[in-house]
């Protein structure tokens, strides 16, 4: 047995000194705090693949444009509560740009990033028909979204979609919205953490089951035009990023700044509501709130209550870089397609030591290169993996709390630098020697 890069005995009195009973349910932060407290006092350099957060500097045009604004003195106005106008038009523009479908400016609603625009979203959705109190998440998926229906206390059920790809996916969604209690269904595509992509035959049958049984789609694009198999960089040609917005008029799109364009620390996105769903009127909402329509409910409501609205200097950031993109003038594809380029690197390090990736296939094709990906090694549960990679100086988390049935870990490939591809291969090296898979 070969000695690992981090002590044992520190890793684990760290775990048991943070109260983690069960590492496989370690969150995000959990194993964050573990690695960088073991990284100190050890002096050893983890290789952090647990965070979820851009590794990109931001963009340039967007910096710009909010320096700016605030230089003009924006900073003392508070922001309407529907949104910058630019921003709006804006967002229209590039909604029709780059996923080839029309929605109003009206509809798109500048939020303090998607985690705000679900959390409306998801008060919205459930106080509008009260047969209807449900959530349901294609998972796996991002597990804050859950824990904010926790937080409001509205019920919500799931399914892990590995089994249920293809033709297999109308059945099983309809095996629960047949029940009538689900108000919303939520999923993000491309995935995190598995990476799949929903392809245009299941979203169709997304749409049209939402359609039949009267339920909304929060189709979650945190990770836009992240399919780097596609060439989706090109505004207003196909192929355009693909969307349940082309088969149903129940659907709300979440567009974030924080990964498409690395602005994360601004807390900028765009919520963007079909046009007849903003202009709906259900029952319950109109009782509770003087007679408001879906969308205005969303925005002079639960946007209000919850911030009374969004960074005013951040919107114009957000307008400026979504308009550089809509007018061709910014590839920002270009600058992310490092993460590919990453993910692609790391993926080829972990299979030559024996491990595998857990969510390998969008159906017949091969999976994504990106933001995310999967990995599991023979013999070994998603919280032994986990725990045993601290000793080798690397963090992830498993995949069971992404709602995943699967035994594996996410890897996010945002922060590796360079040097550390080398490292991790004489690490794993160690760690395919220290466990080898004949004796497992």
């Amino acid at each position: 047995m070969k000695e690992t890069p981090i002590n044992k005995q520190l890793v684990d009195g760290l775990i048991e000194e943070f109260g983690i009973q069960d590492f496989a349910k370690a969150t995000i932060r959990e194993v964050k705090l573990v690695a960088s407290v073991a990284e100190k006092k050890s002096g050893v350099e983890f290789i952090k693949m647990e965070m979820g957060i851009p590794g990109l500097p931001a963009a340039k045009v967007g910096v710009e444009a909010q320096v700016k604004a605030l230089q003009n003195g924006i900073a003392n106005s508070y922001p309407n509560i529907q949104g910058l106008p630019e921003l709006k038009q804006e967002a229209s523009r590039f909604v029709k740009a780059f996923i080839g479908i029309d929605i109003k400016p009206e509809g798109c609603i500048p939020v303090s990033g998607s985690m705000q625009g679900t959390y409306a979203s998801f008060l919205t959705c459930s106080q509008a028909n009260h047969t209807k109190d449900t959530v349901l998440f294609i998972d796996p998926g991002f597990p804050v979204q859950k824990m904010q229906l926790q937080v409001m206390g509205v019920k919500y059920e799931t399914f892990d979609v590995y089994d249920y790809r293809g033709s297999k996916l109308r059945a099983k969604l309809e095996s629960y919205l047949e029940k009538g209690n689900i108000c919303a269904i939520v999923y993000s595509n491309p995935n995190n953490p598995s990476w799949i992509c929903l392809n245009e035959d299941e979203l169709k049958d997304i749409g049209e089951l939402a359609t039949q049984y009267d339920v909304i789609v929060m189709e979650d694009l945190a990770y836009f035009a992240m399919d780097f198999r596609k060439e989706l960089s090109t505004p207003f040609q196909p192929p355009y990023q693909a969307t349940v917005g082309r088969y149903t008029d129940n659907y709300i799109l979440l567009i974030s700044g924080s990964k498409a364009f690395s602005y994360a620390g601004e807390r900028i996105g765009v919520t963007c509501i079909s046009d007849k769903l903003f202009a709906r009127k259900y029952e319950d909402l109109a009782a509770r709130y003087e007679g408001l329509p879906f969308g205005p409910v969303f925005s002079t409501r639960m946007l209000y209550a919850l911030s009374s609205g969004t960074s005013h200097s951040a919107q114009y950031a957000m307008a400026a870089m979504l308009k550089a993109a809509t007018d061709g003038e910014y590839d920002f594809r270009k600058e992310i397609s490092e993460y590919g380029r990453r993910a692609k690197l790391l993926k080829e390090i972990f299979c030559r030591h024996h491990f595998h990736v857990v969510y390998d296939k969008d159906l017949d094709e091969p999976i994504a290169d990106g933001f995310y990906f999967t990995i599991g090694y023979p013999g070994m549960t998603s919280g032994q993996l986990a725990h045993e990679l601290m000793y080798y100086g690397v963090s992830a988390i498993c995949l069971i709390t992404t709602g995943s049935h699967q035994e594996g870990l996410r890897v996010c490939t945002s922060f590796i630098t360079d040097n550390q591809y080398e490292m991790l291969d004489e690490r794993m090296a160690i760690f395919e020697e220290n466990n080898p898979v004949w004796d497992l």
